[in-house]
């Protein structure tokens, strides 16, 4: 590879590089002492928190038996990638490594630059080439690993941080012997109020700060600045201080949003997952799939389910930015949003609730259903150690009376209890839940929640109930986030999408569980109540009306947005083809059947079978013969019909990926509703 070009651009390229001060920069050239260049450094070491695991392998790469030779840092903006690689240069240098730091927001596009700057390192005899900001020079992906890198000295460590994931690339050809990539995720609430101290507040607001950040050291030092010049500001209304979302915005996205359209940008930063199906239901106006696709194509967006989702700080920042500029048009958005989740109602969609759930603002209803918690926690499987570890949880809670009201669960049906986990696979929480048709036989012995399944029995003729055992947070966060997603845990694996009726246990002496069961207006039905030590739990049953929970979620938000919902049709039922959608969900419930408008019949059974006969007939009359039809037919069947035992085994079965096949349910099911609602 020549090292320069034949005009020379090259030397005279590096010759304003080294007149400017930027680019390449070896050890030998910091900062002297008593300079304001040393202070800055100073200050720098100072605030520089966290990061164990991610310096421990670094250092390790460092040494004479390095686990790889170039690192592939990455994550999304404002997460602390160049503090990182700051930190890490100044622990190289303490080892006697020479470091060059390259800048790629500094450097043009030409690899006759990037050589020029480099052409220390060649010299150098274990070089650290620290490259950031590379989403802005990764036109020079290939050109790294074909001509530049190979050219370095063999103890060369290499790390270069971008907002993107790595190109594969990195991992074919050879490279996957050294190169590993390393993403970088949000700072845990210790050190996240670690990080405040260093910048002066240790208040009272702290706690609330580090909520509000989400674990963004970026977020963290705008907060902490903010709260330094303003003593009675407060992090509640940080997201709306034009000041830091102006700096958010600058920061985290304002060269990426040149020329963009806003009113696309709007409907992702207001919607937890878009889709190029709600951006041409939202923005019918717009080219929906050029739209989605210049969203797909930013730094801070990435998939998520069957669409995309913005890094959640950038989301954050510019939804407040939207509302301050223009009120209507936010609140326009999520109106439009909210009623496409809403026509998305009868297709029996699992996570719809998630979806409309993320619309709601009201706190007190956000602690207790949601998934914002989803960026630091998961939802999972009971596992065998889980028990004794809950145990040991509730006895340091004095609590150890009602462990034995929840170990035959965990014991006899671990499929009714789900665990929340953080990051570093801590349980963090626990919920058991039921349904009338999916309680375990002992629960009917429960003295808890036995008394609760014959009253919710006796209300099944106006709609399904899912009855809360336990649901239990051990974080002691009051923004309530692993309390949410175990709330609507039980909503996904109680296998109703959008039951009428929740049972919960209240601790009348946890405000934030009475606050949230008063503002879904649930009833206190006192006869319920069980007496367990010196510790009552309270019933409270939440009705949410005969359009169920969707629609509910729906009022919320229209409340919200000061308006009023459209009315419901006449009936549970809004037409035949809702109908039709009703049946296929509960093909294998005869009781749900027999409530159907489609039924016919004296008995349940009798009832319940004349609508499956109605919908296998129309399963097979109402496809067509191309691969296509029969392909939907296919899916309708092992979706539906004849199930398979998850959805996810059904795509599996069918070659489909899940997107694909949630896509082409939706699509089966509409054909077979339309074809019944033409026959009726």
């Amino acid at each position: 590879m020549a090292r320069r070009s034949a005009d020379g651009r090259s030397c005279e390229y590096a010759r304003r590089v080294e007149q400017k001060g930027f680019g390449a920069t070896a050890a030998a050239e910091r900062p002297s002492a008593g300079t304001l260049g040393s202070r800055i450094e100073e200050r720098d070491r100072h605030r520089f928190v966290g990061r164990r695991a991610e310096l421990e392998f670094l250092e390790r790469c460092l040494g004479e038996d390095p686990p790889a030779s170039v690192v592939l840092l990455h994550g999304p903006g404002g997460i602390g990638k160049s503090t990182l690689l700051r930190e890490l240069a100044r622990r190289a240098q303490a080892r006697g490594r020479e470091t060059f730091f390259v800048e790629g927001r500094e450097l043009p596009p030409m690899p006759d630059a990037l050589e020029s700057l480099l052409a220390g390192a060649r010299r150098s005899a274990r070089p650290v080439v620290l490259i950031d900001t590379y989403e802005r020079m990764s036109a020079l992906d290939g050109y790294l690993r074909r001509g530049l890198l190979p050219t370095l000295p063999a103890r060369t460590l290499v790390v270069i941080a971008g907002r993107g994931t790595p190109d594969p690339g990195w991992f074919t050809g050879g490279w996957e012997a050294v190169a590993t990539d390393v993403p970088l995720h949000a700072l845990p609430v210790r050190d996240a109020l670690q990080l405040l101290e260093t910048y002066g507040l240790s208040d009272a607001r702290a706690p609330a700060v580090v909520g509000w950040a989400g674990g963004s050291p970026l977020a963290l030092a705008l907060a902490a600045q903010t709260a330094a010049a303003d003593s009675s500001w407060t992090p509640e209304e940080g997201a709306e201080r034009p000041e830091i979302v102006q700096a958010l915005i600058r920061r985290l996205a304002e060269s990426e949003l040149l020329g963009e359209r806003l009113s696309a940008l709007g409907v992702a930063a207001i919607a937890r997952i878009t889709t190029v199906e709600m951006l041409r239901a939202v923005l019918p106006e717009s080219d929906a799939d050029r739209a989605y696709d210049r969203i797909a194509a930013l730094t801070f967006s990435e998939p998520l389910g069957d669409g995309l989702t913005l890094h959640e700080l950038v989301r954050k920042a510019l939804r407040a930015d939207l509302r301050r500029r223009d009120a209507e048009r936010e609140r326009e958005l999520r109106r439009r949003i909210v009623d496409y989740l809403y026509g998305r109602a009868g297709h029996g969609d699992p996570l719809l609730a998630i979806e409309m759930s993320h619309l709601i603002e009201n706190p007190a209803i956000k602690w207790g259903f949601g998934w914002e918690g989803s960026v630091d926690y998961r939802i999972d499987d009971v596992q065998s150690a889980d028990a004794a570890q809950v145990e040991e949880l509730l006895a340091g809670r004095q609590f150890p009376e009602w462990w034995q009201l929840t170990r035959l669960f965990f014991d006899e049906a671990p499929e009714r209890v789900a665990v929340a986990r953080d990051r570093n696979e801590l349980l963090c929480g626990y919920m058991v839940c039921m349904t009338p048709a999916t309680a375990p036989a002992f629960a009917d012995s429960d003295p808890l929640v036995g008394p609760w399944l014959v009253h919710a029995r006796g209300e099944e003729r106006l709609g399904d109930s899912v009855l809360w055992h336990d649901s239990v947070d051990f974080t002691g966060d009051r923004r309530g986030r692993v309390q949410a997603m175990l709330g609507m845990a039980g909503i996904l694996r109680s296998g109703q999408t959008n039951p009428r009726f929740a049972y919960m246990p209240i601790n009348p002496r946890n405000p934030d569980a009475v606050r949230f069961a008063q503002t879904l207006g649930a009833e206190h039905l006192a006869e319920l109540d069980l007496e367990l030590g010196n510790r009552r739990i309270e019933c409270h049953r939440i009705d949410y009306g005969p359009g169920g929970l969707i629609a509910a979620q729906r009022a919320v938000v229209y409340a919200e947005l000061g308006l009023v919902p459209p009315a419901r049709p006449n009936g549970e039922v809004a037409s035949s083809a809702e109908a039709v959608r009703d049946a296929l969900r509960n093909f294998l419930v005869p009781r749900e059947l027999a409530r159907s408008p489609l039924a016919a019949g004296d008995t349940t059974e009798a009832r319940a079978e004349s609508v499956r006969a109605l919908l296998r007939d129309a399963a097979e009359r109402a496809f067509g013969e191309s691969a296509n039809e029969q392909l939907l037919q296919r899916v309708l069947i092992r979706g539906y019909i004849d199930p398979a035992p998850s959805h996810e085994t059904a795509a599996y079965e069918l070659s489909l990926s899940r997107a694909a096949y949630f896509r082409r349910l939706r699509t089966a099911a509409e054909r077979v509703a339309e074809y019944v609602a033409q026959q009726v």
